[in-house]
């Protein structure tokens, strides 16, 4: 991480890039990283760049930085693991780039990279890195505000098993900074009555496999019915997490340009499934894409096959 910040204190423009459909430690990675360095070198320009993530707007709203900012600028990736992922990958026309990532390794896309594939969130890594380095690194309220909200979105409210004491020493030391946690869960947590609905047609809808692998298809037809954005309709995952049996779930939603596949788990490790769909990410949190309706019962059948080697040697 040292090396790190002799990069950033080299260079007077610095561009950070996040991945498509991005979430709350994608976007609180972006603004963090970014609110980190305006307080502590003032000097120096800084632009966030990629996809808007509607829920965690109060945040801010990145924007694609016109072509001669990057000319010159250090590029930093944040939360992403390949370059395929960016929602802005002209990355490659910085001077120098930088990978920070707490998703398991898929290929290597910059210059540098720091990657601790044991993170629970990538706003974890950022505040250690202002933690480890106080003498050159200031933390604000401006910065404080979007680490956390990336640590707490990205943990699941601090339930999930990746959580460690090391954790809530991040997230303490955020709170010395004037968070209001009531105003930030009311913020992450108000839903409109449209998504309401959807969930509850997701409760009435969702399919069970004798083996145990539960899923929800959400075609363009579903979404359009509700009223509802497709990160709206994409968090519905969640609607079928507590399923007693079902230790693996999905939720398989169509997109304009494709259908992606959003896996979880609460013990089988599902990555290695995920990858060989086009995707990845953690062993109990990934994406993929399904590429056609047509191949949906393919996946089924994959993911049967994983639940059923589990429960060979584990009970719920």
């Amino acid at each position: 991480m040292e090396f790190i910040l002799n990069k950033i204190k080299e260079y007077k423009k610095i561009v950070i890039f996040g991945h498509l459909r991005p979430d709350g430690d994608c976007i609180g990675s972006q603004y963090g990283l970014m609110n980190i360095i305006k307080a502590s070198f003032p000097d120096k320009e800084v632009y966030v760049t990629g996809d808007t993530s509607e829920f965690v707007s109060f945040l801010g709203r990145p924007t694609h930085v016109a072509d001669d900012v990057l000319k010159g600028a250090l590029g930093i990736s944040v939360d992403c693991p390949n370059l395929d992922r960016l929602s802005d990958q002209r990355i490659t026309e910085c001077d120098y780039t930088i990978k920070i990532d707490h998703h398991i390794k898929v290929s290597e896309f910059t210059d540098y990279e720091y990657v601790d594939d044991k993170a629970p969130s990538c706003t974890q890594i950022l505040t250690q890195f202002v933690m480890k380095f106080k003498n050159d690194l200031k933390l604000s309220y401006e910065a404080a505000l979007p680490l956390y909200v990336g640590l707490v979105t990205d943990t699941g409210r601090f339930k999930f098993d990746s959580v460690t004491s090391d954790t809530f020493i991040v997230a303490a030391e955020l709170l010395k900074y004037g968070l209001n946690l009531g105003e930030i869960d009311n913020k992450l947590s108000v839903e409109t009555v449209e998504t309401l609905k959807l969930r509850g047609y997701c409760l009435e809808n969702f399919k069970v496999t004798e083996a145990g692998f539960a899923y929800l298809v959400m075609d363009r037809a579903t979404i359009t019915r509700f009223n509802v954005s497709d990160e709206d309709a994409a968090n519905q995952v969640s609607a079928i997490s507590t399923i007693k049996g079902c230790p693996v779930w999905a939720l398989f939603i169509e997109y304009p340009d494709d259908i992606r596949i959003r896996l979880r788990s609460r013990g089988p490790v599902i990555n290695t499934l995920a990858e060989k769909w086009n995707g990845g990410g953690h062993a109990k949190a990934s994406g993929a894409s399904l590429g056609s309706w047509d191949n949906l019962d393919k996946f089924v059948s994959q993911a049967d096959v994983v639940v059923k080697e589990y429960k060979k040697t584990n009970e719920e």
